[in-house]
């Protein structure tokens, strides 16, 4: 069969690039004109005001079960949950015969409070019958985040494309069906979120929300068409959603971990996808209401997602890949003023894949805390989800 005429292609390619332009002015600027509600400060996570950092050790560790049949997983979320339920903690990740594949689906387990072990995993999301419930088709999932609304539903923010790829994503807000159990949720599609002119496309998902007093919550995302940079949406305590704002300036900071220094002094700590290769990092000290962009951090950044937690006043903690190349070690630094970081502990740490073979990967963290402990899950090898528990050890 022949080539497509020089001139189709042509057309295509630059009707391609208008709309990639459209996108990215049009994200802009749209981004700038959605005004925001009053500033509500972040809470701290229950029962971690006392931690002593250079006190938490590891205390167990293992891997999540897998859906049967099911050879590739990746970006993981941890969903605390109140102590009158019979979790303590809630996963969800993506998974199916590897990522952008067809049958990659949402995949959750729970972590039973009296047995302390993880359930076996079941898919609580698919592509068709999500693409039912939108009344549009739906190519491929990717990056699930869970979060909590004050009247105790659980939300799950998921990343679903049509064409174009990762970069023509949207993020679909699911809502908690009723009468499902909170340990095992069902969940049904909201709508797509309203984050941009251009179908609302090219805005996506990963890290956890940050919680705000009343129940409401500030949702990190990040937008990547043609070129990337990290914003965050806010949400009621019922959750609606109530307008969205820039973080950083910055062209190739994306994926923002946003953690609490204080209350309403905040960070978002960032991957970098420029050369430099260091965790990114931009300032808010009025509740998220602006954004200033700080130099980078003295931390290697492996073009990776990083997770941060704000445990207390002068104690914060991130898990990344402390390299410029790649991602075999998975590291825990702690910090008190969220610019200086110590390393804590390796959470993982894996030899050098030998020539030819693919890397040893160790990625994508999300942190939560739980039952008096600092939980930890992350990717690995890109066909299980891994985890591990830190805490104090009794006497």
């Amino acid at each position: 069969m022949p080539d497509r005429p020089t001139t189709s292609r042509s057309l295509l390619v630059s009707i391609g690039l208008c709309l990639a332009v459209c996108g990215i002015v049009g994200g802009l600027d749209w981004v700038q004109r959605v005004p925001l509600p009053g500033a509500p400060a972040a809470v701290w996570p229950i029962g971690a005001s006392k931690v002593q950092g250079e006190a938490l050790t590891v205390l167990a560790r293992g891997t999540i079960p897998m859906p049967a049949n099911t050879p590739a997983a990746h970006a993981s979320t941890l969903l605390p949950m109140p102590v009158d339920s019979p979790a303590s903690l809630l996963a969800f990740w993506f998974a199916g015969t590897r990522e952008s594949a067809p049958d990659v689906q949402i995949a959750a387990s729970w972590l039973d409070r009296a047995t302390q072990q993880w359930q076996p995993a079941r898919f609580v999301v698919n592509r068709e019958a999500l693409g039912q419930q939108l009344g549009h088709g739906v190519r491929r999932l990717g990056n699930p985040v869970a979060w909590r609304d004050a009247a105790g539903r659980i939300h799950l923010f998921v990343v679903g494309t049509g064409l174009g790829g990762w970069a023509a994503g949207r993020v679909v807000h699911l809502r908690q069906t009723p009468g499902s159990p909170p340990q095992a949720p069902e969940f049904e599609a909201l709508r797509v979120l309203p984050l941009s002119w251009l179908w609302n496309t090219s805005h996506l998902v990963r890290t956890a929300p940050l919680p705000l007093e009343g129940g409401g919550m500030l949702l990190p995302l990040y937008f990547e068409l043609g070129i990337k940079y990290a914003v965050a949406a806010r949400f009621e305590p019922q959750g609606e959603f109530l307008g969205l704002q820039r973080i950083s300036g910055h062209d190739g900071w994306l994926q923002p971990a946003v953690a609490m220094l204080g209350p309403t002094d905040w960070l978002a700590l960032m991957r970098d996808h420029s050369s430099q290769r260091k965790v990114a990092a931009a300032r808010s000290s009025d509740a998220g209401q602006t954004w200033q962009d700080l130099p980078p951090l003295a931390l290697d950044n492996p073009d990776a997602s990083v997770a941060s937690l704000g445990l207390r006043p002068g104690l914060m903690l991130l898990a990344h890949n402390p390299s410029t190349t790649g991602r075999e070690t998975l590291r825990l630094s702690l910090s008190a003023d969220g610019l200086h970081w110590t390393p804590l502990t390796d959470l993982a740490q894996a030899a050098a894949a030998p020539p030819g073979q693919p890397s040893a990967e160790s990625s994508y963290p999300a942190m939560a805390w739980a039952d008096g402990s600092l939980w930890i899950s992350y990717t690995e090898q890109r066909s299980r989800i891994a985890w591990v528990r830190l805490g104090v050890p009794k006497p």
